[in-house]
């Protein structure tokens, strides 16, 4: 049988969807397809609009083999298993002449646990095991939460908490839902035949194609035992997010809670001198928590290091009795001890991690205003990490709108341990490039610039470009006229050019922030001087701010992090993005301070290879808000002039699209009322 052609079989799937072709669109899934048949990898830029979800879906399935695609975010593994998958099947079917399976795998915690459901959760009190439904008055919230979940377990036919909706709180989740460690195991639990988490895994083992996530695939790289089936292609999409994902998955803490927490866990299944030692251990690590101050370790000072060797004993100690001794007496006893064991488990590891003092971690205290302190252990680079178990044995797509930064893939090349573009494989150091990790820094498992290009997996990038025009779409203004942000004190020239930006646009404004207390500030100082609504993140949940905001053309919405990278408001409503200042980590975040250091060291330039990517990857995601239709039309207003000043200015603006640039405020302003006057007629 005659190989159908990939360009007809993309046009089957995007008709299919009710979409248009688009060149872009094509190119990607050519070069995908030519990457899965030569085993190589790819790094592909799809800007806002292009399609890309069906530039790898189309290619990975008319390939045949299993493939594993993992996202960043809820929505788009939605979009992928409830709508592109379901169609695209279906319209390749005829041409295929088979119809691919198609699953969703999640971790553990994301199914409902129906051992938990009905048996209790395992407390941390001497009444042992409880009835949450019980326990929990039906009024509260809490109860509310514990009656739906119980009614939804006979409805679901997935367990998945991402299908209850409305959701419920992550304290209620808690009662019915346990980690990896927690599990008793299908074998040993009375509900395995019919647990949710052990069904998706079976789903998965028959599935041609896999939709899971970011962490779970990090899980699968660093835990050694696989929790993904084989696959011979993996899909990374909305890559920009891997690297942070993975840290966070790699990342260790310890609170006083967490190690009281295990203590109470254990005490009633060991001898109470083991018991009384944890004990012991534990309170001792209280009180060092007390005075913690926040900030890097470089060094373990050696009242923490007595605090920590104290509880890895203790902690080892209690986990050799907890597989030693059984007590009838304790009710439902494996569930206990299978919560006693994650949780001395987890305090045991991270101790003895922190003790280790490896160069390629990175330690340090946070502290928080309602939960105290916490000591905090992540690797300093996880590029070796990535280097080692992504890129071997199968094809490798990452694709995202934002790969490219300051012009190449080299940056983001460089932090999942690859050489730069171009670069032969024959011993040159796996961890340069321009805009990257430029230096030893980026390679975590320790080998340094020393690597054998023999180990470097070959690699290419490609930019598909977009279909919107974004030079006659958008305008970049920057506010070259105020004054640098600083560290301190209140930005008021800022504030009344914000002012004057959003009053000219008519409200239409996306404010995009670099803290929470900039964010506040402006919304306070906006509120009082424009009579437009402004609503402000964290006074309702994120996704009715958005709702709302989309809904009011006259509305602004202000906030931080999440709203740089989750706003999709195409249309007349989101006329104009503010970024207050350049997104640059701060200065006393240890992790990137740190990164920023080795690289220094290694003889790189430690701020372009950390701080100034970050900002740039951050700045292409915020950008990236305004232009989300072909009809578009607007200003990204960044008001910090280092953007237009600085040396590494044209880094930035070369990691943005290509809007047109200007730096003229009574410019920007007649434009900002053109665009305002032209969608209030439209």
């Amino acid at each position: 049988m005659t190989k159908p052609a990939l360009t007809d079989l993309l046009h089957a799937a995007v008709t299919a969807v009710g979409g248009t072709e688009r060149p872009g669109q094509v190119a990607m899934a050519e070069a995908v397809a030519e990457a899965i048949d030569d085993n190589t990898h790819l790094l592909v830029q799809a800007g806002t609009g292009t399609g890309k979800s069906l530039g790898y879906l189309v290619p990975a399935l008319a390939h045949g083999e299993r493939t594993v695609i993992a996202t960043a975010t809820l929505a788009l593994q939605r979009q992928l298993v409830e709508r592109d998958l379901p169609r695209t099947v279906e319209a390749l079917h005829p041409l295929l002449r088979r119809r691919p399976e198609f699953a969703m795998l999640k971790g553990r915690s994301n199914y409902l646990c129906l051992h938990r459901l009905h048996e209790g959760v395992p407390q941390d009190d001497e009444d042992g095991l409880f009835d949450p439904f019980e326990a929990a008055a039906p009024t509260s919230r809490l109860g509310k939460d514990l009656l739906r979940l119980r009614d939804w377990a006979d409805e679901t036919d997935t367990g998945d908490r991402d299908g209850l909706a409305p959701g419920v709180s992550d304290r209620a989740w808690s009662q019915v839902s346990v980690s990896s460690r927690e599990c008793l195991g299908a074998t040993r639990c009375a509900y395995g035949a019919e647990c949710f988490a052990e069904a998706a895994r079976e789903r998965a083992k028959l599935a041609e194609v896999i939709v899971t996530n970011h962490a779970l695939l990090a899980i699968d790289a660093i835990e050694g035992a696989p929790v993904l089936p084989g696959h011979e292609v993996l899909i990374v999409d909305e890559a920009h997010e891997l690297v942070s994902r993975v840290t966070g998955v790699a990342t260790g803490e310890l609170t006083a809670g967490g190690v009281s927490r295990a203590v109470r866990r254990a005490a009633k299944l060991v001898d109470e001198k083991d018991a009384d030692r944890l004990q012991t251990a534990s309170e001792g690590f209280e009180r060092l928590m007390e005075l913690a101050l926040p900030g890097r370790l470089e060094e373990i000072p050696e009242d923490l290091g007595y605090a920590l060797a104290a509880l890895r004993d203790a902690a080892r100690a209690v986990l050799t009795a907890l597989g030693n001794t059984r007590d009838r007496s304790v009710q439902d006893e494996d569930a206990v001890r299978r919560q006693a064991l994650a949780s001395v488990e987890s305090v045991h590891q991270v101790a003895e991690r922190i003790l280790a003092d490896s160069e390629f971690d990175v330690v340090w205290y946070e502290r928080h205003d309602r939960y105290g302190a916490s000591l905090r252990v992540a690797p300093l680079a996880v590029s070796g990490l990535l280097r080692e178990k992504l890129f071997e044995d199968r094809a490798v797509i990452l694709t995202s709108a934002t790969l490219k930064l300051g012009g190449d893939f080299d940056g983001v090349g460089a932090s999942l341990g690859l050489t730069p573009e171009g670069r032969l494989a024959d011993g040159d150091s796996a961890a340069g490039g321009t805009g990257g990790a430029g230096g030893r820094e980026e390679n975590g498992d320790g080998d340094g610039a020393e690597d054998t290009g023999d180990t470097v997996p070959r690699w290419r990038g490609l930019d598909v470009g977009s279909p919107f025009d974004y030079r006659r779409q958008g305008i970049l203004y920057v506010a070259q006229h105020l004054a640098p942000p600083g560290r301190e004190g209140s930005r008021g020239d800022m504030l009344e050019e914000l002012g004057e930006l959003v009053q000219a646009a008519g409200g239409r404004t996306l404010g995009l922030f670099s803290s929470m207390r900039a964010a506040q500030a402006a919304a306070e100082e906006l509120r009082g001087t424009l009579e437009v609504p402004i609503l402000l993140q964290g006074e309702e949940t994120l996704g009715e701010l958005i709702r709302r905001f989309a809904e009011d053309a006259r509305t602004c919405l202000f906030g931080t992090l999440s709203l740089w990278q989750g706003v999709d408001v195409p249309g007349p409503n989101c006329q104009l993005v503010v970024m207050d200042r350049i997104p640059f980590p701060r200065p006393d975040d240890p992790l990137m301070s740190a990164r920023q250091k080795a690289v220094e060291e290694a003889g790189g330039n430690g701020f372009m290879a950390v701080a100034a990517t970050h900002a740039a990857l951050l700045m292409a995601q915020g950008a990236g808000r305004l232009v989300r239709a072909t009809g578009d039309r607007g200003v990204v207003a960044v008001l910090d002039p280092r953007l237009a000043r600085a040396r590494y200015g044209s880094f930035l603006r070369a990691s943005m699209p290509d809007f047109w640039y200007t730096t003229d405020r009574n410019q920007v302003r007649r434009s900002l009322a053109a665009i305002d006057a032209a969608a209030g007629t439209a």
